[in-house]
């Protein structure tokens, strides 16, 4: 019996060569009709029922690798699910993306994908074959692929860069096929991911399958990580005034007393406080308040250096904290604060003309204090000073605050 099977594995073999099946779909087929046999063997011992089984495996070759194929594409595709809902983040989003579609495509030079948002695309990641991550090959042109992908809403598929019409005119070494398609949610495109090969020629129909697939999570993922930056967005803002809150401030002063302590550098923390603004409230109403706040802080915060962070501490109270800075560093900044206040413009419901001045107080690290609540604090106690004794002005923190003790509290 076993010459038997060893004639039927060699007359399948020699049907899967004249079928010019590949050599790793062969080794499958072969394997699979190995197995059947031996299970005939066990049970049955009918050669013909031996042969039939081999016929119907190489008859059905074409079927067997389809099932094969689609059932690797539904594993990839499970993967790439799981890894895509594994994060929030738009970046860590779209790194993934780019680096699935990357090992998807066999043969793919490099895989690119642009933001789409208000007629306009913006980079959002890229992946090359040699691991080259995050650089733009080549910015969109406005009558290119990725706009005429991203503002149709239809996949394109480019055989040959050198002899297509929305490739004319680009350098020589522009060459291979390429692949723009779009990343919808809801009909609404929200990006485009292009993916190039070196070689000219098409897309073939399971490539075009996976990569449709793709692209539909691609677009749902993208649309979780934007409505995540939103929402975080609105947790870390003011509502009224658009300026970081309290929660945003106190974390990005533990930020910042950290990289203070690593690098060895001090910085400022500035406590303001609106002079007269209750009486705006008093007689004009909040809606009057609400707008000269939105003015008021707007414009402090166009004032300050990019690096420094301007928060919203409550009421008509904002909070400075001033990068690398000392006590005559932010001597500057609050001069300029207050100069500021004095050319404000602004003309209220009588025809008057607002009136306010600011006060502040200054708390240095680590001069002052050494933590988060204790730079607040002594900021806080030196505004207090500010506002009681010389309004329009800022004072410097006296001596080490140090942390609230019952004490503290006692003889306060």
């Amino acid at each position: 019996m076993k010459e038997q099977a060893l004639q039927i594995l060699a007359e399948a073999r020699k049907r899967l060569d004249t079928a010019q099946v590949s050599l790793a779909e062969r080794e499958t087929l072969l394997k699979l009709i190995e197995v059947l046999i031996e299970a005939v063997e066990r049970f049955s011992q009918d050669q013909k029922e031996m042969t039939s089984l081999a016929q119907a495996v190489v008859d059905h070759h074409v079927l067997l690798t389809l099932l094969k194929q689609q059932a690797e594409e539904l594993n990839a595709l499970k993967k790439l699910s799981i890894t895509l809902t594994s994060s929030l983040d738009l970046s860590d989003v779209l790194d993934t993306l780019v680096s699935e579609a990357l090992q998807l495509i066999p043969n793919a030079q490099d895989v690119h994908i642009f933001l789409y948002a208000d007629g306009k695309l913006s980079f959002g990641a890229a992946l090359d074959s040699t691991g080259n991550k995050n650089t733009v090959w080549s910015k969109p042109r406005e009558n290119g692929l990725t706009y005429t992908v991203a503002r149709s809403g239809e996949t394109i598929i480019v055989e040959d860069m050198q002899n297509h019409p929305l490739y004319a005119n680009v350098p020589s070494n522009w060459r291979g096929s390429i692949l723009g398609i779009p990343l919808k949610t809801d009909d609404k495109v929200v990006g485009v991911m292009n993916l190039a090969r070196s070689n000219v020629g098409g897309f073939t129909t399971s490539e075009l399958r996976l990569l449709s697939l793709l692209a539909d999570q691609a677009a749902v993922a993208i649309s979780n990580a934007h409505l995540h930056q939103i929402i975080s967005r609105q947790a870390y803002s003011d509502t009224l005034t658009g300026l970081p809150n309290r929660r945003a401030l106190d974390e990005r002063l533990e930020e910042e007393i950290l990289a203070a302590r690593r690098s060895n550098y001090s910085f400022a923390v500035v406590m303001m406080d609106l002079d007269g603004f209750k009486a705006v409230n008093d007689t004009y109403g909040h809606a009057i308040g609400d707008d000269v706040l939105r003015l008021v802080f707007n414009q402090m915060a166009r004032g300050v250096r990019s690096t420094d962070f301007l928060a919203r501490y409550g009421g008509d109270e904002l909070t400075l904290i001033l990068t690398q800075s000392d006590i005559s560093s932010a001597r500057i900044v609050t001069e300029k604060i207050v100069e500021g206040m004095k050319r404000l413009k602004y003309i209220l419901p009588d025809k008057k003309r607002l009136r306010l001045s600011i006060s502040g107080g200054i708390a240095i690290y680590p001069v002052h204090a050494r933590t988060a609540a204790d730079l607040l604090r002594a900021a806080d106690a030196a505004l207090y000073q500010a506002k009681k004794y010389n309004r329009g002005t800022f004072q410097i923190a006296r001596g080490m605050t140090g942390p609230i003790t019952s004490q503290n509290i006692i003889a306060e």
